[in-house]
């Protein structure tokens, strides 16, 4: 193995442990908490969407290019998302249709997540998408230089820490148990080391790739921010409640900018 493809995926594994150990750190918190973060999660989402990804894919890629994939990506999510709620709805009247309907069924109907899952499998997707990214811009700044690896390893960290957090959020708020949450988003960062082999094995190919991919992912996290997480904020109108939830999406914008901005300089 080569010093490079060694450093390549000492980078890919140490980003997603240290991810993953500040989502395993949410476990502790009381359920009063996972709201707060939900509006955090908000923020975040949108500041890596704008701040992040969007101006990463149209710096390397066609500006109608980029923004029609965006499109068609929320086009595609919202379809997708009908039909897992969808298929939710149909099993759950197949369900209630049997007559000889045990009483742990009715539990399990009880227990099943309050929106069918439905944000915490788009949160999954973006989320393994871009780890996948982050695994190529990882392959892609060794090959370039050691000192441009490590810099971007640092910087992939820090924005990533805060979206785990976020994404461990969802995953709780979408019904999902905070183990099974755990596993999922162990899980989804594994997409770290796996594209960080892909971009080393075909780093041409998949350079041109990446606006596309960033453009699909964009588009996954941006309709989990606006049409899953924003409206489940709407049922607490109360103006203090509005307040402190302007405050933690205006929290989460400001540490991905701070982010950008530091690591521009």
């Amino acid at each position: 193995m080569s010093t490079t493809l060694a450093s390549i995926l000492a980078a890919a594994v140490a980003g997603g442990i240290l991810a993953t150990l500040a989502a395993a750190a949410t476990l502790a918190l009381h359920a009063r908490w996972i709201p707060r973060l939900v509006s955090f999660a908000v923020g975040a989402l949108l500041g890596a969407v704008f701040l992040e990804m969007l101006p990463h894919a149209l710096e390397d890629g066609d500006a109608g290019h980029v923004m029609t994939t965006v499109l068609i990506g929320l086009l595609a999510f919202f379809l997708l998302e009908r039909l897992v709620l969808w298929r939710h709805a149909h099993g759950h009247a197949e369900h209630s249709d049997d007559a000889d309907e045990t009483e742990h069924d009715h539990a399990l109907h009880a227990q099943a997540p309050g929106d069918g899952g439905r944000s915490g499998l788009m949160i999954l997707i973006g989320n393994a998408v871009h780890s996948f990214c982050d695994g190529i811009v990882i392959a892609a700044a060794f090959l370039t230089d050691a000192r441009l690896g490590i810099a971007t390893t640092v910087a992939i960290v820090a924005h990533a820490v805060p979206q785990q957090v976020g994404d461990f959020a969802v995953l709780i708020h979408s019904g999902f148990t905070r183990p099974r949450a755990f596993a999922y988003n162990v899980a989804a960062g594994g997409a770290t080391l796996a594209g960080a082999l892909a971009g080393y094995a075909a780093l041409a190919q998949m350079q041109q790739a990446l606006p596309t991919v960033l453009a699909v992912a964009a588009a996954s996290l941006l309709y989990v921010a606006v049409a899953d997480l924003i409206p489940s904020l709407h049922r607490r109108p109360e103006p203090i409640e509005t307040a402190r939830q302007m405050l933690l999406i205006g929290l989460g914008v400001g540490i991905i900018a701070t982010v950008h901005a530091l690591l521009e300089h």
